[in-house]
């Protein structure tokens, strides 16, 4: 049956680990796969994550189903971190579902999509995280694209954006990355996101928004301005949600998803297909992810033990960004990389060419994806002087 396939090629992001994993050198740094590392290049378990386990340990008395929409105490939970105030005023209009992960949330509102309005058409940004296209075509969902950043100057091309937008019909779908923009760092000011919902009001489009990085940015509540924006002014709203990155639950696949519909009845439709999608999909969702975060956002205690872990995150980043780019300055004697400071997130392009790229795996054993898209979070006290002197004298060649 099977003699007929003919091998595919390596996701490129995720051939990297096999090439750093092969690499003897001790000094090899791996900017590739975009999982956060701390200070040790280690992903750590958090410990507000730990004590929820102890508990969860403690009391869990059972391993039944948790139901098609999973955890309804997580579902309540996120609903209030991703929609803040405004998560009451929603009332039923709104429809959570806990999910395997973002890339699960953002396949199944995908599915739903279609269920909804078969030919439907999703707008992405170019670039945009390389998993969304597979996500989203294989549901039969058609693409275009709008323009979103500028390689050559490394800043957003909001003005384009906007502009190609406004060549979208009345229906299509707009996805969005709701804070720390994956790959290019670049993300939406306040006074853009307000700019961008206003033509979407106008124009009756649907917001998506995959929400991966909360907390990343500059913080809960600001990160999660472009939703709470949408949600407070537009009739409909797609939100994906990974806990992934700001709880640090990788492995675990748990993320959310979100509908907002214009009326309750239609919500309740929504509601009702999106169980029909997940139980022919996978059933049910899995429990231990969602009963870390439930636990976690259940306890004001505990809610701000995990608040206090992401603060150190997020300035870990932050602190990084500033020392590759006034490092990159010195070494270079240009304010090439001076957007690297600016940007948020784990995520810029250095902008360098991919034959630089090859050249830095190669002679330095550092890797990257052949964008040159980085994660600045691989860096440390140990490799970032290294890194420097390499992308210096690589930038310079």
């Amino acid at each position: 049956m099977f003699e007929q396939l003919n091998s595919l090629p390596a996701d490129p992001l995720l051939g990297l680990i096999e090439k750093v994993r092969n690499d003897s050198r001790a000094e090899k740094v791996d900017l590739g796969v975009g999982i956060y590392k701390n200070g040790e290049g280690l992903t750590p378990v958090l410990d507000c994550v730990k004590v929820a386990e102890q508990t969860i340990l403690a009391s869990e008395d059972s391993k039944a189903y948790v139901g098609p929409s999973g955890n309804a105490i997580f579902n309540t939970a996120m609903r209030k971190l991703v929609f803040g105030e405004h998560s009451n005023t929603l009332g039923d209009r709104l429809v959570g579902f806990q999910m395997p992960g973002g890339c699960g949330a953002l396949r199944v509102l995908a599915e739903t999509l279609v269920i909804s309005k078969p030919a439907c058409t999703v707008w992405v940004s170019d670039p945009t995280w390389v998993n969304h296209v597979p996500l989203l075509c294989s549901a039969g969902i058609e693409l275009k694209t709008y323009p979103y950043y500028d390689f050559e100057h490394s800043s957003l091309r909001f003005t384009d954006m906007l502009q190609s937008l406004e060549q979208a019909s009345g229906g299509d779908v707009v996805l969005l990355h709701g804070c720390c923009h994956n790959p290019s760092g670049a993300d939406l000011s306040k006074q853009q996101w307000d700019q961008v919902v206003e033509l979407c009001q106008r124009k009756a489009l649907v917001p998506f928004i995959d929400m991966a990085y909360q907390g990343f940015g500059d913080g809960i509540d600001d990160d999660a301005y472009g939703v709470r924006l949408a949600a407070s002014k537009l009739p409909e709203l797609l939100v994906a949600v990974s806990c992934s990155k700001n709880f640090g639950l990788y492995r675990e696949r748990v993320g959310a998803a979100f509908v907002l519909a214009e009326h309750q009845s239609v919500a309740a439709k929504v509601d009702s297909h999106m169980k029909s999608i997940t139980r022919g999909m996978y059933s049910m969702p899995p429990s231990h992810g969602a009963s870390i975060v439930a636990t976690i956002l259940s306890s004001q205690s505990a809610t701000q033990n995990w608040t206090h872990e992401l603060h150190d995150m997020r300035s870990r980043i932050s602190s990084l960004r500033v020392q590759l780019s006034e490092g990159l300055r010195n070494a270079t004697g240009s304010s090439r990389f001076d957007f690297i400071e600016h940007q948020k997130g784990m995520f810029s392009f250095l902008g360098i060419d991919q034959a630089q790229v090859s050249a830095l795996a190669r002679d330095y054993g550092i890797y990257m994806a052949d964008s040159s898209r980085i994660n600045l979070a691989g860096l440390n006290a140990n490799n970032m002087a290294y890194c420097v002197d390499a992308l210096a004298q690589s930038s310079l060649a």
